[in-house]
């Protein structure tokens, strides 16, 4: 494992270089880089000697910081900074469930960065979507007032929601205006996803432009997205992005 100091601390990855294009994985909120996913394709590019880089976002995983403390502007500036960092050239982005949200801002915003694109859940715009829109308004109230509620998780322990991530998210949503892929765009989504609904994953095939984007809808499939056949899948559409640059 190594370090990158970034704005608010130091930020942990573990990276393989080689020519070409790499691949970067991004996880999702309150994830980090020793899930199954990222594990699973850091092994893939070593099998196949693919340059390949994972991180942790502040206040994730080995990287410094609060959880409590990060918003999406600040992971995405974390992912910047490491991609910029420690690897040369555009890269292929595989963001999952957050990290589709980080991906395509990154889309947006540094659009040289990125060679092409898989999402596995992706989760754009959820603060907002999904858990204010999910708030009564006695947790909308309490968020504002008290700056935080709790959210109970089947990961773990509840997920502290502050007034600030969902203040902050709306400075970064991707679902409200223009956004096209000049590169190559896989897209992978569960049926049976109980966090990011199947219907988002189709909204976004319908609002993102571009000539190369596609959707695999995987029936039966949680968001967890890490079985074999799942592993597989992912596996497949990275190799797909990479033979179509």
């Amino acid at each position: 494992m190594e370090y990158l100091d970034g704005a608010r601390g130091r930020l942990a990855y573990e990276r393989s270089t080689s020519t070409g294009p790499g691949v970067v994985f991004l996880g999702g909120f309150k994830s980090d880089m020793t899930g199954t996913k990222a594990v699973h394709l850091q092994d893939w590019a070593k099998r196949t000697g693919r340059g390949f880089l994972r991180f942790d976002y502040g206040g994730h995983g080995a990287s410094d910081g609060a959880f409590e403390d990060g918003a999406i502007g600040d992971w995405f500036e974390d992912a910047l900074a490491v991609i910029e960092g420690v690897t040369e050239g555009p890269q292929v982005l595989v963001g999952s469930s957050m990290g589709g949200w980080i991906s395509l801002l990154m889309l947006r915003e540094r659009p040289e960065l990125v060679a092409g694109l898989v999402t596995i859940a992706a989760a754009p715009d959820f603060t907002e979507d999904g858990y204010w829109a999910g708030f009564s308004e006695a947790d909308r109230a309490r968020l504002m007032a008290e700056g935080s509620v709790a959210v109970p998780s089947d990961y773990g322990e509840p997920y502290v929601i502050t007034r600030r991530l969902i203040e902050e998210g709306r400075e970064r949503l991707v679902l409200r205006s223009d956004l096209a892929a000049r590169v190559p765009v896989r897209m992978l989504q569960g049926t049976a996803d109980a966090d990011v609904p199947m219907s988002w994953a189709l909204r976004l095939l319908e609002h993102l432009g571009g000539e190369d984007v596609r959707l695999t809808l995987v029936k039966g499939s949680d968001h967890r997205f890490s079985g074999l056949e799942e592993l597989a899948l992912i596996e497949a559409a990275v190799e797909e992005v990479l033979g179509r640059i």
